[in-house]
């Protein structure tokens, strides 16, 4: 969760597609498709070391240095942003959430930055094939690891959800990350872990059921992708 650095790369940002092993990662401001459990956190009580069970059956756990946030700390943690659809579906009752910075409770793994080791851990219900999460400020240096009961299956970091992890904390910032499955692959716990201030996520959607990619959402995404592969060398 760093200032921004570079808002202009924008247009490079919102939409993201890349293949890594045993999962499909898609990113774009847009959030999560429709047939999907969704989760909002609002349920567990704002504390670091909180946690809980939410109604659709997570579990949550964190340490001391991570925890359910609500609001902003200057230079420490920001609500994620919701914009392009971000919050459809995660409000009360299933209503849009507004756009605009978050106002409800979301997680925090890095809060405080006491603990190396600081870290979210989400159990969801059953083994699935699909998760969705709102990811806010993306760093570089945000991790989210992928478990099959004990087995890591997948590790994703910020840099390669959005092409400028820069930690932006305006609608730049923050984007709608979708993973599918592939193959055979499976995993029932996601773990956040930043090495600093602060990986920051909310409304998480998940389904056993890999959900199809949009062709034109990949597209895009695959050509965006390309132009800030591009963009990077040019600068060697």
């Amino acid at each position: 969760m760093r200032v921004n650095l570079a808002a202009a790369a924008f247009a490079l940002t919102v939409a993201a597609t890349a293949a890594h092993a045993g999962i499909i990662i898609n990113s774009s401001v847009g959030g999560a498709p429709t047939g999907v459990t969704k989760e909002n956190f609002d349920t567990l009580t704002p504390a670091i070391g909180g946690g809980g069970v939410t109604p659709t059956g997570i579990s949550v756990s964190t340490t001391p240095d991570a925890g359910v946030m609500m609001g902003n700390v200057s230079g420490i943690y920001a609500a994620p942003f919701l914009t392009g659809g971000n919050g459809f579906g995660f409000g009360p009752g299933g209503t849009n959430q507004a756009d605009g910075q978050d106002a409800t409770a979301y997680l925090a793994a890095g809060a405080t930055n006491t603990s190396a080791g600081a870290q979210v851990s989400i159990t969801l219900p059953a083994l699935e094939r699909y998760v969705g999460l709102l990811w806010g400020s993306v760093d570089d240096f945000n991790t989210l690891s992928l478990y099959n009961g004990a087995t890591l299956v997948a590790t994703v970091t910020g840099s390669q959800v959005i092409a400028v992890a820069n930690g932006d904390q305006g609608p730049d910032g923050t984007v709608y990350v979708n993973i599918n499955a592939t193959g055979a692959t499976q995993f029932d716990r996601l773990v956040l872990t930043s090495t600093q201030h602060t990986f920051e996520m909310d409304n998480l959607a998940f389904n056993p059921t890999a959900i199809p990619e949009p062709g034109s959402l990949a597209l895009l995404g695959g050509g965006l992708l390309g132009l800030g592969l591009l963009r990077r060398k040019s600068r060697r």
